[in-house]
């Protein structure tokens, strides 16, 4: 869990500080601007972090040592990332082994919902408790003869986005899941409402496999 948190805060400051550093290019002088700006942050960070110390005026000077500066960090934030995501990957595949073995569950997936279930172990009673705890309980709003489901607000929100991820790979690149989709797409069903309906699925799936991991990890500590 701890890593997790780590995790999420490196990539929230990574974001912020392209971010910024695209910011000050959009306001920069056109040479600067036009040789810097890059679609891909780390070629745009690269240009920005071999920014050489100008003879030009104060404003000029100041705007190269600021998005040196803001290069410097991103790239620090991403050599933090890879050491946690390293981490991350031989932890989980230790304490996660039957999540990692489900189509679309990562490292950073599998390490989220392990975190979220093992934190609250008294809420893991049955499958709908845990559906519940990550937030993928469809509240039903029906309107005569059409049967819908809302989003559920409440739960953890980083256990229902690991949810959404391994969604999204499987409606990519799973037969099964595809089948699925267009079925419930045939019958009317709204993209996000198919969404909702495969993340609670999927914790059907996952449920006895995170009891399991659990498990295995407490015997083991």
């Amino acid at each position: 869990r701890m890593l997790s948190v780590v995790r999420r805060s490196a990539v929230k400051a990574r974001t912020q500080t392209i971010n910024q550093l695209r910011s000050l290019l959009i306001s920069a002088p056109d040479d600067l601007r036009e040789r810097l700006w890059k679609t891909k942050p780390e070629e745009c960070v690269a240009g920005c972090a071999r920014l050489r110390k100008a003879k030009a005026n104060v404003l000029y000077k100041t705007l190269a040592a600021t998005l040196r500066l803001l290069a410097k960090r991103w790239l620090i934030l991403s050599a933090e990332l890879k050491e946690i995501d390293v981490t991350l990957d031989r932890l989980t595949s230790q304490s996660a082994k039957r999540l990692l073995n489900q189509f679309g569950v990562g490292p950073q997936t599998a390490a989220t919902l392990i975190a979220v279930a093992g934190d609250n172990p008294e809420r893991l009673r049955n499958e709908a408790a845990l559906a519940a705890l990550c937030g993928v309980s469809p509240l039903q709003t029906s309107s005569g003869k059409t049967i819908r489901h809302r989003l559920n607000r409440g739960g953890n929100r980083s256990a229902n986005n690991a949810l959404w991820t391994i969604a999204m790979v499987r409606m990519r690149s799973e037969p099964r899941t595809q089948s699925y989709v267009a079925r419930r797409a045939a019958q009317g069903m709204s993209n996000k409402e198919i969404q909702r309906c495969l993340k609670r699925y999927i914790v059907r799936e996952l449920y006895p496999l995170i009891l399991a991991d659990l498990s295995d990890a407490a015997a083991i500590t």
